[in-house]
């Protein structure tokens, strides 16, 4: 073993390196030319010469060694083991650098890897809860003590994930014993049960969703996938099957993105048998709709409600009809209040098959996505303001200095209003001056609605010409008085003009900043006047003798979203 260099100062050195040896390759082992005679000499080809090599540099401290590329596992293991004895015999700080050694299924990665505004970190694969729960627990600690965190804040105090996500990766320890490959009925049963329930998709993503994001449904956006889905569906077998290759070729045109993406979807089949390399053949299927949670226990919440998923749909295949759900999917399901009963009713379904959960675990990722922003009470009424999803389209190409961009519109924003202990035919809610749609829940005296509002106006988005709506003034009102009994007012900003110039330190600061926004004050004063199209409804109503809150019909109201007052259109 050669010397290593005097690590006095900035020097370097390289020692060059055979792998393997000559005589293991039999391409580059010395052969007889085939014209030649018996007695000809053999012929060396140049591939035996030499080209790697371990460069070896002290730079900033630190003695920095670069690893050559390897086409075996053990010639680099044993090549790091040297490394790392000369280094302790000598007392050196060494940093290894380089290429990694070549893939190999002995090997457990942790990657580290520099993404846009976050550091991604690929955990290996865990075989049991234990070894999950103890890599968890162990990532976020190590975040923490590192000074990274796995949240954010907004300025105006939006709580939010890190933006990178917290996908989630299922399989087994080989592409033969993966689930999916084995029962291509698994990820049927799987996709069903996600377009049945909205609430897995979205309780628990992130600020960026609907049809262009990086995780849409396989029904979002496109609604003549579920029609070619169903057809896929009856062609997969029931049971087991000996053709690892049919579920990629089932599926892999119809879990994409809205350009045909494979990677951008919220099932995502790119290394399940993918036919373009061995990399993609290794029977694992991702789930990309999962944000980055605040805590390693709710993290691990939406493992263990996975884990049990995939349990319930091998023992019992779910095999239903899908839903053309149209525009309720992005009306009523994305209101917080019918999410969370649709968990519900999947944390039933679950405990009906032998795991019981409780709600109680998944309360703080309600509270997480959609934080209450204020409420008032009159008597036995209390009005209640709570954040929404809204989806973010993506918008035309535009040319900037630093190249083509493509923005996205993030300047309409969605709250729920819900109202409880509301008297039939008396009471109504308008939010400035235009009447909320209110749905009865099926509790009594509970309505719930959303409203969509343009919160700020960028330079890029979608309707330029229409205004900022803020301030939200949200009335409730007596009809058979004629005046709002009650009101609040929601800033969409600070309310006296203030202009943050830093990001919230904690959740303590950022939920104040939210609640600040939040007046319990500042409803509509003296007679209200509804508008006309209040008496139209009135008119409707009198055949049941009901006037006030109760809505028509879904299918009697104009309009796509009955369930939505969207103020950017007109009266």
């Amino acid at each position: 073993q050669p010397p290593l260099p005097d690590y006095q100062g900035e020097v370097s050195a390289r020692y060059a390196i055979l792998d393997p040896p000559i005589e293991a390759h039999p391409e580059i082992h010395p052969q007889p030319s085939p014209q030649a005679g018996e007695g000809s000499k053999p012929r060396r080809d140049k591939l035996a010469v030499p080209h790697t090599a371990v460069g070896v540099e002290a730079r900033g401290g630190c003695l920095h060694v670069f690893l050559p590329p390897l086409r075996s596992l053990e010639h680099a293991l044993d090549l790091i083991a040297t490394v790392e004895r000369t280094a302790a015999a000598l007392g050196l700080p060494v940093a290894l650098e380089g290429y990694a050694p070549p893939s190999d299924g002995r090997l457990e990665k942790l990657l580290v890897t520099p993404d846009p505004g976050v550091i991604e970190v690929n955990i290996h694969p865990a075989r049991s809860w234990d070894e999950l729960e103890g890599a968890t627990v162990a990532l976020y600690e190590e975040a923490r003590l590192s000074r990274l965190g796995t949240e954010k804040f907004m300025l105006d105090g939006r709580h939010t994930g890190t933006g990178g996500g917290n996908h989630v990766t299922l399989g087994g320890p080989t592409a033969a014993d993966s689930p999916f490959l084995r029962r291509p009925d698994l990820l049927q049963s799987l996709l069903t049960y996600w377009q049945h329930h909205p609430s897995l998709s979205y309780l628990f993503c992130g600020l960026f969703m609907g049809p262009t994001s990086q995780a849409p449904r396989v029904d979002e956006g496109r609604p003549e996938a579920l029609y070619e889905l169903e057809i896929a569906f009856g062609q997969v077998p029931s049971g087991g099957t000996d053709q690892p290759w049919l579920v990629d070729r089932l599926f892999r045109n119809l879990l994409t993105d809205l350009t045909g993406n494979t990677h951008r979807a919220e099932f995502c089949i790119d290394k399940l048998y993918s036919p373009d390399s061995a990399a993609g053949r290794q029977g694992l299927l991702e789930f990309r709709a999962f944000e980055m949670p605040p805590h390693a226990r709710m993290s691990l919440a939406q493992m263990l409600l996975l884990r049990a998923l995939v349990a319930r749909f091998w023992a019992q295949p779910y095999q239903k009809p899908l839903v053309r759900w149209g525009t309720r999917l992005h009306d009523k399901w994305m209101l917080p209040h019918y999410l969370w009963q649709d968990l519900k009713e999947v944390l039933v379904d679950l405990a009906d098959a032998g795991y019981p959960f409780d709600p109680e675990w998944f309360a703080p990722f309600l509270e997480f996505r959609f934080p209450r922003y204020g409420g008032v009470r009159v008597g036995d009424l209390e009005l209640e303001l709570r954040a929404a999803i809204e989806p973010w389209l993506v918008l035309g190409e535009e040319v900037t200095r630093q190249g083509t961009a493509r923005f996205v519109d993030s300047s309409v924003e969605r709250l729920q209003i819900k109202v409880t202990g509301m008297t039939d035919g008396r009471y109504l809610v308008a939010c400035n001056g235009r009447r909320v749609p209110l749905r009865a829940t099926g509790t009594e005296g509970e309505y719930v609605a959303g409203v969509r509002y343009r919160a700020w106006q960028p330079p890029s988005a979608l309707h330029p010409t229409i205004g900022v709506h803020s301030p939200l003034v949200v009335d409730l009102v007596d009809t058979w008085n004629q005046r709002a009994a009650a009101g609040c007012t929601y800033q969409v900003a600070h309310p006296g003009g203030r202009n943050y110039e830093h990001f919230p330190v904690n959740a303590y600061e950022a939920e104040a900043r939210r609640h600040i926004r939040f007046q319990d004050w500042g409803h509509s004063a003296g007679v209200y006047s509804p508008p006309p199209w209040v008496d139209a409804l009135a008119r409707f109503a009198e055949d049941t003798s009901r006037l006030g809150p109760m809505t028509p019909p879904a299918e009697e109201l104009p309009g796509e979203s009955p369930c939505t007052l969207d103020l950017r259109r007109p009266r």
